[in-house]
């Protein structure tokens, strides 16, 4: 008799060659040929009885069926590695590996401390890190987590509040020698203001205050934009360039050190919320519920 599920092997390729994008960079992750890639996928498709890809010369993509598919296998995967290592926890050390996407200002500054204390708590597991200001689909991209700045929109997420980030307005020494400091809020607006624009609507985020106990949202005269990384603002103003908004847990040791001097102090007290987003139909492994309380553990 044969067996019934004799072809996960092929299903497993088609996955990697879905991520990879490619049958040659799935031959190389897999250790075999492109040759031995293009026949299991052929098997795979003849045995479903229908295209899974679209291959070109240049070019491979997932057919509708293709994309049902893998949203399914990719799930059935998921579940024999979670069965893996809930067994594997059992013996008391927990492994397995864990996939996180963060912005670029979470990623460089507030991570590497908080994945510097898994790693001694937990060193079986294996952490893969995507630093990107792009939003990712946790179920379409294959991630764990998310690390997400401000509120979130998304009610089919579970969100849980790693920090109230507050933000604090920069420029260095010598853009005061060259221009000055601003006496208030009106005086601001004559400025060099440098901005970040959100990729995900292409504008710029208003900058936000406290005055006499209200919160003031404030939408600056800008003198350059950045796209893609909310850092570069940061680094434009350490070279001189204007005056910027940005969390203190990225200012304070430029100001420690003088490369940054606070600007308009009396108009700070304004924050916000970081948070670490997962998807509720995603079964939690023990690496995953580990990570959580970690994270969530900052004391």
């Amino acid at each position: 008799m044969s067996r019934k599920y004799d072809h996960l092997s092929d299903v497993e390729t088609f996955v990697t060659v879905v991520e990879r994008g490619s049958l040659t960079a799935a031959a190389v992750a897999m250790s075999t040929t492109p040759s031995v890639i293009s026949r299991a996928l052929a098997r795979l498709e003849a045995r479903l009885g229908t295209q899974l890809l679209r291959r070109t010369t240049r070019s491979l993509g997932l057919t509708d069926a293709g994309r049902l598919y893998l949203e399914q296998t990719r799930a059935a995967l998921s579940l024999i590695d979670d069965a893996e290592r809930a067994v594997q926890a059992e013996g008391g050390e927990v492994t397995g590996r864990i996939r996180i996407s963060a912005p670029t200002t979470y990623g460089h500054y507030r991570l590497p401390a908080l994945l510097q204390r898994f790693a001694e708590r937990y060193p079986a597991v294996r952490v893969e890190l995507n630093i990107s200001n792009r939003n990712v689909d946790l179920v379409a991209d294959n991630f764990d987590f998310a690390i997400r700045q401000g509120f979130l929109k998304d009610s089919s997420m579970i969100a849980r509040k790693l920090e109230d980030a507050e933000l604090v307005l920069v420029c260095s020494p010598a853009y005061v020698q060259r221009r000055g400091l601003p006496r208030d809020l009106d005086a601001l607006a004559g400025h060099d203001c440098l901005t970040f624009l959100l990729p995900s609507t292409g504008r710029s985020f208003p900058w936000q205050f406290m005055r006499d106990d209200e919160e003031l949202d404030w939408p600056p005269e800008t003198a350059l934009q950045v796209t893609d990384d909310a850092l570069g603002v940061v680094s434009l103003a350490e070279a001189g360039l204007g005056i910027c908004q940005t969390f203190r847990f990225i200012a304070q040791d430029r100001i420690e050190r003088g490369a940054l001097v606070e600007v308009l102090p009396e108009l700070r007290g304004r924050s916000r919320p970081f948070s670490l987003i997962y998807t509720p139909q995603r079964r939690m492994t023990a690496a995953a519920r580990a990570f959580t309380t970690c994270l969530l553990d900052q004391s």
